[in-house]
Formats: structure tokens, C-alpha cells, sequence
């Protein structure tokens, strides 16, 4: 386990485990915190096939941390960028990487916390999970990356609706906007998110980065430009010796 205070990282068996760690703050986001983010996630994704993303203390992030904000806004708009811009490059970072990155949201995750969710690769919830973007109870606006995101992952009106309101979303919500994967009862929790990022480290990596990688660019393209690309791909993939260890498994029965 190696730590930098505020971010935590471990990897285990293929599987790094990045823990937002300040716990009595319910994980809220720092000027450190964002770069610490950054950097776990760069170096864990050189060491690890798949990685989560978890809170401290039963919360996965409430958002940014309100007392370090008043005291940048109180040095000037510039004082602030530094903020924004280390969450955002932490959050921007995570489409770019080689590895899957899942978010294991349990407590609380909003305002930051739930944007930092919409950035991440697979998000799989706690049954208690409540996220949220909850900028305008507070009367603030989004700064990292809703109304870009969230529109994309769930459409335009339900997005407006959601961040103008800021209605809490349970765990089903999430399930039922395509905001979730899957959702693990509270006693297996832990256990759930352990089985389902195991099963993703026993995978192919090259397999796994070439889909995200085409996912992510196609989303980009036109559908014809996107198939174009799969085509390309999916040719230099087979010509590959990992493609061909996959067939191998398959023919002969050991991978079914």
C-alpha cells in the first residue's frame, strides 16, 4: 500500500485499488487531491489490468471541499483554476488509459463525486448508493464535466432536468438512466466489486484496451468512420499472437 495522505493506491493480483482518502470529509475534492488522482491513476494503470476508484469511510465523494473553495475565491478567479483543472486532467485522463477503470460507489457520491463517476469506464453501486449533481441547491454551477458528460450518457432533457433540480438519484435510478452496471447488496458489496474487476484482470489486456479505445474514439466519428476504424482494428488485432491464443482457447475448449 503506498499513500500520498489524501489518495491511497494498492494493486493486487492484476487489480489496482485507487481510495480517495479523506474520510471526515466525506472524500471532498483539494487542489492535492485532483493531482494526486491524476498521478495514482497514470501510474496504477502501468502496473494494473483494471482499477477502482473507491472512497474512504463509507462515502464514495461528496464534491469539492467548500472551505478550500472559499479560501481560493478569496485569492482571485485564477486561485481557483488549479482546482478544476487537476479534477478535470484526473477525469479526462481515465478514457486515455490502456485499463478499464470502474467506480464502486457506495454513501454518497455527488456534486464532484458523481461527476468524477460519469468519467469512469464502468460505475458498479452499493443498494444504499445516492448520487447526485447537486450544484444548484448550492447555487453553483458544474465544473466538473456534468453538463458535458451527463448529457452524452443520458440525453439532453434528463440531464437539464437533473442538474437545474439536483434530485438525488438511488442506486435503481442510476441502474435504470445507464449511469450503473450493476448493483451489489450492502453485505456484498466489498466481495462484488472484488469478483468483478478479478474477472476483468484475467482477460486479455490487449483485447480490453483495443475495444475501449474504440468505443471512445467512435463516439467521435460518424457511424460510418467508427465502422471503418472497427474494420482496420479488428484485422491488426487477429494478425496479433494474443488474438491468436484466444482462438487457440476457444478451439480447443479451455476458455468456454
Amino acid at each position: 500500500m503506498t499513500a500520498s495522505q489524501c489518495v491511497l493506491t494498492e494493486v493486487i493480483d492484476g487489480v489496482g485499488t485507487i481510495t480517495l482518502n479523506r474520510p471526515e470529509r466525506m472524500n471532498a475534492i483539494t487542489v492535492e487531491l485532483g493531482a494526486r488522482l491524476h498521478q495514482a491513476l497514470v501510474e496504477t494503470a502501468a502496473l494494473a489490468k483494471v482499477i477502482v476508484i473507491r472512497g474512504s469511510g463509507g462515502n464514495f465523494c461528496a464534491g469539492g471541499d467548500f472551505h478550500e473553495l472559499e479560501r481560493l475565491r478569496e485569492e482571485g478567479r485564477d486561485a481557483m483554476a488549479p482546482l478544476f483543472a487537476n479534477f478535470r486532467a484526473a477525469c479526462d485522463a481515465i478514457s486515455g488509459l490502456p485499463v478499464p477503470v470502474i467506480c464502486a460507489v457506495e454513501g454518497y457520491a455527488t456534486a464532484g463525486g458523481f461527476e468524477l463517476a460519469q468519467a469512469a469506464d464502468i460505475v458498479l453501486v452499493h443498494e444504499n448508493a445516492m448520487l447526485a449533481d447537486i450544484h444548484s441547491r448550492y447555487g453553483q454551477v458544474p465544473g466538473g464535466g456534468s453538463t458535458q458528460r451527463l448529457p452524452r450518457l443520458i440525453g439532453r432533457q434528463r440531464a437539464l432536468a437533473h442538474i437545474l433540480t439536483g434530485d438525488r438519484l438511488t442506486a435503481d435510478d442510476a441502474l435504470a438512466w445507464g449511469l450503473a452496471y450493476r448493483k451489489f447488496p450492502a453485505d456484498g458489496f466489498d466481495s462484488g466489486v472484488r469478483a468483478f474487476a478479478q474477472q476483468l484482470a484475467t482477460k486479455n489486456s490487449a483485447a480490453l484496451a483495443t475495444s475501449k479505445r474504440l468505443i471512445n474514439q467512435g463516439l467521435g466519428l460518424s457511424l460510418a468512420e467508427g465502422l471503418s476504424l472497427e474494420f482496420e482494428t479488428v484485422l491488426d488485432h487477429l494478425a496479433s499472437g494474443s488474438a491468436g491464443a484466444g482462438i487457440d482457447s476457444f478451439t480447443t475448449g479451455s476458455n468456454r
